[in-house]
């Protein structure tokens, strides 16, 4: 069986129009509240894994992207560049969101999005 340099399922992130409204609605809809809430990201710590919420590039098409899953990684840029070099499209290149925390996202070949993320902070429950 071969290593993957694919830690597992971490984040899944919605693009939402309306950021306080979003944020209430989740907040009943899963029963709890955010653990970081500012105004460019709202993010719910749920059983170990995160459920965000982000205001900025929601489309309002339902033919494109407005949630991103994203999978964890030790090493986020080496995970990146093995991805373009297998047909992948950069979408958003590696970068820092706060703190060591670090995502970038890119479209297969058919057009799916697939983030990635690298968390030191994240442990499962």
């Amino acid at each position: 069986m071969m290593a993957s340099s694919l830690l597992g399922l971490r984040t899944v992130i919605y693009k939402v129009p309306e950021l306080e409204k979003a944020k209430t609605w989740y907040s009943k809809a899963f029963e709890t509240k955010p653990y970081f809430d500012e105004a460019f990201y709202v993010g719910f710590n749920i059983g170990g894994y995160e459920l965000g919420l982000d205001p900025d590039g929601y489309t309002g098409d339902q033919n494109k992207a407005n949630a991103v899953a994203y999978w964890g990684t030790e090493n986020i840029q080496e995970t990146f560049d093995r991805f373009i070099q297998l047909g992948a499209t950069p979408v958003e290149i590696p970068h820092n969101v706060g703190g060591e925390i670090m995502v970038s996202t890119v479209a297969d070949p058919w057009g799916n999005r697939i983030g990635l993320i690298y968390n030191p902070e994240f442990k499962l429950d």
